[in-house]
């Protein structure tokens, strides 16, 4: 038990070094870009004031998305999506599997869920003791089930999913606006120093170092940056790329594609000018999302009636799962549930 306590102690301080790094590397470009390159490298005043203005601005927006990106929470399954007391003492008192799956398949009749398993069943956490909503997935290394899941990323040691992917965004997008940046207004001085029409120093290896890096990041995030575009624009998260999301008429990797529109708006907001602003904006709460089929989305509770979802004052959430029983009463009694972790 304390060697297991120790392992994940360990593994929490190491699943820090990424963030580490790339903290380092931005420093470090701080100091080579301010000091290096505007204090002791150009001489032209409104340059210098210029590309310190410019500068500065991108470095706070870039250091504002990132603190986004790695310290918001990944949003988990509200309580309604969780066996109640009640509920977990039948579950587990009942030994017979199949009487267990029909004590799950009721529970699930109240909830907006209409996502399946691979093998067509009801998706259910074990580990979490929850029914997953739509496109919810556990991740092993936040030990949790986190609401739209994209993925686990080490650079930002967090959860990439519902709470905060437009910050994963808009730092996907200024880090590449600080790499253009700096790329572009150190390239002249990069030159002059590499055939050495400016004196030999300590400025040059910073100068020369910061165009490369620049550079190379901006390569790598340029690719991350226009599959996560591709991606919105398709209303898909990196896991329902990789294998499609099931429902009950089969996969389908356009499942939640309502338009570039409203696929747009979902992520961003309707407010476009919160769209580059690191505030949360984006629409609904995580549990439900809206199909592409009309015909289904029809028979699915609007967005609108998020209030429903809220928690009362009491802790009572009968009343509130009760208003939702009578939409998936016809629900397929028939449907399993399939335990995943």
């Amino acid at each position: 038990m304390a060697l297991s306590r120790g392992l994940r102690c360990c593994q929490r301080v190491f699943s820090w070094i990424p963030v580490l790094i790339i903290t380092a590397v931005v420093l470090w470009s701080y100091y080579a870009y301010v000091f290096e390159l505007c204090h002791f490298t150009i001489t032209n005043t409104l340059e210098k004031v210029a590309y310190l203005f410019v500068f500065h601005v991108c470095f706070v927006m870039f250091s504002w998305t990132y603190w986004k990106s790695i310290f918001t929470p990944p949003a988990s399954p509200c309580k309604k999506f969780q066996l109640s007391y009640s509920d977990k003492q039948r579950y587990e008192m009942e030994e017979r599997p199949d009487a267990q799956k029909q004590i799950l398949v009721e529970i699930a009749k109240k909830l907006p869920i209409f996502t399946r398993a691979q093998s067509g069943a009801i998706r259910f956490c074990d580990r979490c003791q929850v029914l997953k909503p739509d496109r919810c997935h556990h991740c092993s290394v936040c030990e949790t089930c986190v609401l739209k899941m994209d993925h686990h990323c080490p650079w930002v040691n967090n959860c990439v999913g519902f709470s905060n992917y437009k910050f994963f965004l808009l730092f996907l997008s200024y880090s590449m606006l600080y790499c253009v940046f700096i790329a572009a207004t150190v390239f002249q001085y990069f030159l002059k120093f590499w055939v050495g029409v400016l004196p030999n120093g300590s400025a040059k290896f910073h100068v020369l170092f910061l165009m490369f890096v620049a550079l190379m990041f901006f390569v790598s995030l340029m690719f991350l940056f226009g599959y996560h575009c591709w991606l919105v624009a398709k209303n898909r998260s990196t896991l329902e790329a990789f294998s499609a999301p099931v429902f009950v008429s089969g996969p389908d990797r356009n499942g939640f594609n309502v338009g570039m529109r409203r696929n747009l708006q979902q992520v961003f907001g309707e407010d476009r000018r919160l769209w580059f602003i690191p505030v949360f904006t984006s629409q609904g709460n995580g549990h439900y999302f809206p199909l592409k089929d009309r015909s289904s989305e029809s028979h699915n509770p609007l967005l609108s009636n998020e209030d429903m979802w809220e928690e009362s004052d009491d802790g009572s959430e009968e009343g509130s799962l009760g208003e939702f029983s009578s939409v998936f009463e016809d629900a397929d009694p028939s449907v399993t549930i399939e335990m995943e972790e």
